[in-house]
Formats: structure tokens, C-alpha cells, sequence
């Protein structure tokens, strides 16, 4: 299940993961999960069944996708709140922290123009993942680390270089063809995988 392949960063020896093609060979077994995705679907139906019956559903909508994406931020260490980003976006109301609620709001705008794309009829692809991460990194910090595009130098996860990080994800040069590979999954049509 994935590999490791070694990169020179610096003095020292990187060990980078690359994950499996997809779907996995050996498929993955469910047997065990089964119960757990027969409630999971039956979760959706109930969620499909309360949206039928809500007065506005945009206006439900509107909450839960800020919610998400202040959740979602604060992973990243963004310090705001949903009345902070509930301020910012009203313009007759000043004093909320322009840094940190600026990005909740890009990740706001980034989540509306994906959904507003694949209303259209646009496939998810590499092509409209590129479009929000330039909207999400627009403005604000990330704004100079190239929006749009996949990225061209290593990251890491934890630590403070790629040689103490506590995970080294694949390097550069491979992104591109693990997105493509990730792209042609979704778009494979197998009845037997349950996403």
C-alpha cells in the first residue's frame, strides 16, 4: 500500500511517501465495514429527507458552509470565529480581524465556486481543483504561493524540515501524475466501489 522514495533535501535524506493507484489491488475488503456504510447511507437519506422539508434551504446551506470552513481553518491554525466571519461579510459592520477571517471568507468563496461549477455541469477534475485553490489562496496568506497550481517544492507535515517531519508527502515532481491518477478514479465507473 504505497511507497517511500528517497529525496535529498539540504544535507540530509527524505523519505516521501507516494500513494497506490487507485482502487487498491488487493481491493479492500468491507466485510467489517459493512454495518458501517449501511448506516452511513441510511445517514444521507435521512439528511436527503430533512432537506426536502426545510423551510430555505440556502439559508441552511449559507450556515453550514461557513461553519465548515472556520472548522476547516483552524486545522491550519486560522483563529476565527463564525461571528467573526459573520461580521467581516456584513460591510456596515467594521472590527472584525481582517487576517485570519479574510482567509475563512476565501475558503467561503472557494467552496461557492466549486459547487456553483459542478451545478453547471463541470466534471471534477484537475482542472476545477486548480480553480479553487486560486480562489481559496486569492487573497491573504498563500497569496504568493503560486494559486491554481499544484505545488513545485516540498511540503511536510510536523517538525521543522523534511528530515524530523512526522509525514513527508510525495515530492514534487510526482504530485501531478498521483493527482491524475486520483482524477481517473473518480471518473472510472465501478459499481462494485462504494464512494
Amino acid at each position: 500500500m504505497g511507497k517511500y522514495v528517497s529525496r535529498n533535501y539540504g544535507q540530509e535524506t527524505v523519505r516521501a511517501f507516494v500513494p497506490p493507484p487507485l482502487p487498491p489491488d488487493p481491493p479492500v475488503r468491507l466485510d467489517g465495514l459493512q454495518h458501517i456504510l449501511e448506516q452511513a447511507n441510511q445517514a444521507v437519506g435521512r439528511l436527503d429527507g430533512l432537506a426536502s422539508v426545510l423551510p430555505d434551504l440556502s439559508l441552511f446551506l449559507y450556515t453550514y458552509v461557513r461553519k465548515e470552513a472556520v472548522l476547516s481553518s483552524q486545522i491550519e491554525g486560522t483563529q476565527s470565529s463564525l461571528s467573526d466571519l459573520l461580521i467581516f461579510e456584513n460591510d456596515e459592520i467594521p472590527g472584525a480581524p481582517l487576517a485570519d477571517v479574510l482567509e475563512v471568507s476565501n475558503y467561503v468563496a472557494a467552496m461557492d465556486h466549486g459547487l456553483q461549477r459542478l451545478r453547471a455541469g463541470f466534471p471534477l477534475s484537475l482542472r476545477l481543483i486548480c480553480e479553487i485553490h486560486d480562489v481559496l489562496l486569492s487573497r491573504g496568506r498563500g497569496s504568493e504561493k503560486q494559486p491554481g497550481a499544484f505545488r513545485r517544492s516540498q511540503n511536510w507535515i510536523g517538525g521543522s524540515r523534511p528530515g524530523n517531519a512526522a509525514f513527508v508527502p510525495p515530492p514534487p515532481e510526482l504530485v501531478l501524475d498521483c493527482m491524475g491518477r486520483l482524477e481517473t478514479f473518480l471518473h472510472d465507473d465501478r459499481p462494485d466501489l462504494p464512494l
